[in-house]
């Protein structure tokens, strides 16, 4: 029996003994595991589980079925027939997650479990493809073009820190958002370390660092006593002076992108894919960009380069080796 197999039938016993227990009981259980999924999952999760699920429930409304779990396997699979085309298949991966999620809140078996829809999720890839859209890339030139044109009022120092915590940490949005003062940590060669005490890898809080330049930490430094930012400020707050030192979202921090580099195609993941396709291109391996980008595996990084790894594979240095043969 493969592992998948057992994790399958060791969940079909739990549901059927939870099934087995009287009423009250279950319903104490449900409440138990509502409490406890408040604690479990980050506030950006629950959120995205509520909007999920309040758009799945609309399309029932609209198409005839009931909402109500435990769904069908025909409903859960005319579902993702639906989305199909119009939304890329991580999504639609991401929306059963939700009404996977809705079941086990009842103690009811996952629906998307069931061979129907892993048959109609399947089909749907074969016929629209499973590949995610990758955002366009932001490399060092082009953020280092941009902190350039940057003045020296309130907003551009603000923003000139930004753009260099983004291209010399690879950090993600949420975690730019997230760092304080306290998270800087200097280095007696200037440079600095921000330390990430969680991230969309890291729900549980281990915690990592990540580089800062010398010039990177420098303009932190200014803008930090320009806002008189203290320990426990966040470091990407607004610039308006005497405003609320809140940490920006993830939206804000992309659409700072997109004004000082003039692009309107680029978001605050840009500066993530750029650092990975700047190191392909100097040649460093896989294993330390891993760790520069804090991945756990090398499928992420692998997709932002490529298009440069194909231009550096073993084919290519076998053509290139034999381009002078006649």
């Amino acid at each position: 029996m493969s592992d998948r197999a057992h994790v399958v039938l060791e969940r079909d016993q739990i549901f059927a003994s939870v099934f087995s227990v009287d009423g009250m009981q279950r319903e104490r259980l449900i409440l138990e595991y509502a409490k406890r999924s408040e604690a479990a999952f980050a506030p950006d999760t629950r959120k995205n589980y509520v909007n999920i699920i309040r758009g799945f429930k609309r399309w029932c409304a609209e198409n005839g079925y009931s909402s109500d779990p435990p769904i069908p396997p025909l409903v859960l699979a005319s579902y993702v027939d639906a989305m199909g085309g119009r939304i890329r298949a991580s999504t639609i991966e991401t929306r059963l997650w939700a009404i996977n999620e809705m079941h086990r809140a009842q103690f009811l078996s996952p629906p998307s479990h069931h061979r129907l829809v892993e048959l109609a999720m399947m089909g749907v890839k074969r016929r629209y493809g499973a590949g995610s859209r990758q955002v366009p890339a932001l490399g060092k030139v082009d953020v280092l073009r941009a902190i350039s044109s940057l003045g020296t009022s309130r907003i551009e120092v603000r923003d000139k820190a930004l753009l260099w915590m983004a291209t010399d940490t690879w950090c993600r949005a949420s975690e730019l958002a997230n760092f304080r003062v306290r998270d800087l940590l200097r280095q007696d060669d200037g440079s600095s370390l921000l330390y990430i005490a969680r991230s969309k890898t890291d729900q549980f809080g281990e915690g990592a660092y990540a580089f800062l330049s010398e010039k990177g930490t420098l303009a932190v430094l200014e803008w930090i006593e320009l806002a008189g930012l203290r320990t426990d400020d966040p470091i990407v707050t607004k610039s308006q002076k005497n405003g609320q030192k809140r940490p920006l979202d993830g939206a804000t921090i992309s659409r700072i992108f997109k004004r000082c580099t003039g692009r309107t195609d680029v978001s605050a993941h840009s500066t993530r894919v750029g650092g990975v396709q700047d190191a392909l291109r100097l040649g460093c391996d896989m294993s330390s960009i891993m760790v520069a980008g804090r991945w756990n595996s090398p499928e992420m990084p692998a997709r932002y380069g490529r298009r440069l790894l194909a231009s550096q594979s073993a084919a290519a240095k076998v053509s290139a080796a034999f381009a002078d043969f006649e």
